[in-house]
C-alpha cells in the first residue's frame, strides 16, 4: 500500500544509521591520518620542516628523502629480501605449528592433551629471562649470525594456539571428525582435508597477526645478527635513527661544528623509510580480509 512503510530488517532509524556512519567513518579517518601524515612528511624538505614544522600542506615537496633512502643501495634492497623472507617463512612455520598444537588439544581421545595443555600455559606465565634465552638461541642452538635466529625464536605462539583451539571447538562439530574417521580418514588427512578448510577464517585472523610480528621485529636481529647481510628492514630503520641520534649528541666531538644538523633529512629519511616499510604489509591485509569477514558468520546457525 502506498501509504504503508517499508519493512526494513535491520529496523534501525535512518537516522541512527546515519549518526553510526559517522561515527564508524570519524574512527576509520583517526585510524588513517597518521599514516597519510607520514606521507606528507616523507615527501617534504628539511627546510621545509624546519620553518613551518609539520603540516599537511608542506611549502616544498620534493623526493630527497626517497632518494637518500635509495643511495643505501644494496643494503636497502638486501634488508628488504630478509624481511620478506623472514615473514614469508616464519609466518608459515608458526601457523604450521600453531594448527597441528591446537588440533591434538582439539581432539578429546588425545592422550597427552592435559600434559600439552599445562607445557603451553607454563611458558606463557613464566620465562627464563633474557640471558638462558640467548644462551639456548647462540651456543646450543647454534643460530647466532643466521637468518633463523629472527625465525626460531618466534615460531611457537601460545596465544595463537588458544585462539585456534577455541576456533576448533565452537565451529567444527566432533560428528564431522567422527564421520572422517568412520570413512577411514586419518588423523593427518582429517587435519588438513577437513579441519583446515573449515577453520581458515580462524587461520587467516592468526596469520596475519603473525605476518605483522614477524614483519616489524627487530629485536632478535639485534640480539644475535652481526652480518650485514642478514639484517632486516626494521633494524636498518632504527640503526638509521640511532646514527642520527648520536650525530645530533656528539656533533662536536666527532669535529661536525660547521654542519648544519637541521639541512641533513633525519625526519624526512625516518618517515621515507618508515612508508617502505609499511606499504609491503599493508597490500598483505587485502588477502586476509575475505577469510577474517567469512568468519564472523560462523556459527550464527547453530548445529
Amino acid at each position: 500500500m502506498a501509504g504503508r512503510k517499508k519493512f526494513r530488517i535491520n529496523k534501525v532509524s535512518r537516522a541512527s544509521e546515519a549518526l553510526f556512519h559517522v561515527i564508524v567513518g570519524g574512527f576509520a579517518l583517526i585510524c588513517i591520518i597518521p599514516f597519510v601524515f607520514i606521507i606528507i612528511i616523507a615527501f617534504t624538505g628539511a627546510e621545509s620542516l624546519r620553518t613551518i614544522g609539520y603540516s599537511f600542506f608542506p611549502a616544498e615537496v620534493t623526493m630527497v628523502n626517497f632518494n637518500a633512502a635509495f643511495e643505501l643501495g644494496d643494503q636497502l634492497w638486501r634488508s628488504f629480501y630478509n624481511s620478506i623472507f623472514i615473514t614469508f617463512i616464519g609466518t608459515f612455520l608458526s601457523l604450521l605449528i600453531a594448527i597441528m598444537y591446537a588440533y591434538g588439544l582439539y581432539r578429546t581421545g588425545y592422550p597427552l592433551k592435559k600434559f600439552f595443555t599445562i607445557l603451553m600455559f607454563f611458558t606463557m606465565l613464566f620465562g627464563g629471562g633474557l640471558v638462558p634465552f640467548v644462551i639456548v638461541i647462540r651456543n646450543l642452538l647454534n643460530l647466532g649470525d643466521t637468518i633463523w635466529a629472527m625465525i626460531v625464536p618466534m615460531l611457537m605462539a601460545p596465544f595463537n594456539v588458544i585462539i585456534l583451539r577455541t576456533f576448533y571447538k565452537t565451529c567444527i562439530p566432533e560428528s564431522l571428525l567422527d564421520a572422517a574417521n568412520i570413512d577411514g580418514c586419518g588423523e593427518f588427512r582429517t587435519l588438513f582435508s577437513i579441519v583446515v578448510p573449515l577453520a581458515k577464517p580462524g587461520i587467516a585472523t592468526i596469520g596475519l597477526l603473525t605476518a605483522i610480528g614477524f614483519w616489524n621485529d627487530w629485536w632478535h636481529a639485534l640480539l644475535f645478527v652481526r652480518d650485514r647481510s642478514l639484517i632486516p628492514l626494521q633494524f636498518l630503520l632504527m640503526e638509521m635513527q640511532r646514527n642520527m641520534e648520536f650525530i645530533r649528541r656528539n656533533i662536536t666531538m666527532i669535529g661536525a661544528e660547521n654542519i648544519n644538523f637541521a639541512d641533513l633529512p633525519t625526519q624526512g629519511l625516518r618517515m621515507a623509510l618508515a612508508v617502505i616499510i609499511v606499504v609491503p604489509i599493508a597490500f598483505a591485509y587485502p588477502f586476509f580480509q575475505r577469510y577474517i569477514i567469512s568468519g564472523m558468520t560462523i556459527g550464527a546457525v547453530k548445529e
